[in-house]
């Protein structure tokens, strides 16, 4: 079953980059709705509500009932694009797609893994995950919230791929080929640097002998010299 979630709009009428950034300023948030048979209205929504409904819910497929200013009843649609700030934790503008019930649509469903695997409780190893969502195709009141994939049988050198994933019915795979969802890999072992058993002796500059002989040479050349005088 699909999830839902309602946010509230107003409907805009002046658009172009300016009042965007003036919107912003005013913390709100400019966005767009399009799709079905019905042409694209501009709208303008809370950015702070906005934020925190995002943060709550899967945006690629959860259904937003949209409480549009102006329509008799709320308009259900699903996000098609979220623009960020490349460097702030902002959303600039949201695309809204409408959608029509009975209606097949394609989105994306995210996946989550279930449990500890045994290669990683008993053996020491890493689970990685290769992908985090897949496309699917269905109506929208078939919308799956999430395909959930149990983990905890894995053993080191197992993997789960996505023919195996419980496609429930009405629900469409798009996928052209199977992919690998996640594996669990032998621990890393780190290798030590290597210790040279034969270590060098240090190079003495200078020794007792060769001081004593440069000594004796000092002592008979100034011998020589006191002789020629």
């Amino acid at each position: 079953m699909a999830t839902e979630a309602k946010l509230k709009a107003e409907r805009r009428q002046d658009t172009g980059k300016g009042v965007a950034r003036k919107l912003r300023q005013a913390g709100k948030l400019p966005a767009v709705l399009y799709g079905g048979h019905e042409e694209s209205v501009s709208l303008v929504l809370n950015a702070h509500e906005t934020g925190l409904l995002f943060q709550a819910i899967s945006v690629e497929n959860t259904l937003i009932q949209l409480d549009v200013e102006g329509e008799a009843a709320p308009v259900a649609t699903l996000v098609r694009e979220v623009q960020a700030h490349p460097f702030r934790p902002e959303i600039l503008h949201v695309d809204f797609l409408r959608v029509e019930k009975g209606v097949e649509l394609e989105l994306t469903v995210p996946l989550s893994l279930h449990g500890t695997p045994i290669g990683v409780r008993d053996e020491g190893g890493m689970l990685e995950q290769v992908v985090y969502e897949v496309p699917v195709r269905c109506i929208p009141s078939a919308i799956p919230e999430s395909f959930v994939l149990d983990v905890s049988g894995l053993a080191i050198g197992d993997s789960i791929h996505s023919d195996e994933i419980e496609i429930p019915e009405g629900v469409t795979l798009q996928l052209d080929e199977v992919v690998t969802i996640c594996a669990v890999h032998p621990p890393r072992i780190e290798e030590e640097p290597e210790v040279d058993d034969e270590a060098e002796e240090p190079t003495l500059i200078g020794t007792e002998e060769e001081d004593e002989e440069e000594g004796s040479g000092s002592g008979s050349g100034g011998g020589d010299a006191r002789g020629e005088s």
